[in-house]
């Protein structure tokens, strides 16, 4: 076999397509459970806080913000 006898042949690359996904999957323990159920949190937020104690009567007008006493959300 001579060099005019050897030949290399190449093969046609083949297409890609990519189809773009619209959202990352997520692990089905981390999914929300029940629907939408929305959770009572047991943590407020400052001005939450200083509207119960309003409501309560504990905050006087004047009082600081920070440094506010516990207070347990309303059932």
């Amino acid at each position: 076999m001579g060099h005019s006898q050897l030949y290399i042949r190449t093969l046609p690359q083949p297409e890609t397509t990519l189809i773009p996904l619209p959202f990352m999957s997520q692990h089905p323990s981390l999914k929300a459970s029940g629907g939408g159920l929305v959770v009572k949190r047991n943590v407020l937020k400052r001005f939450e806080r200083v509207a119960l104690l309003k409501k309560r009567g504990q905050w006087k007008a004047g009082d600081r913000v920070q440094g506010l006493r516990k207070t347990k959300a309303d059932v």
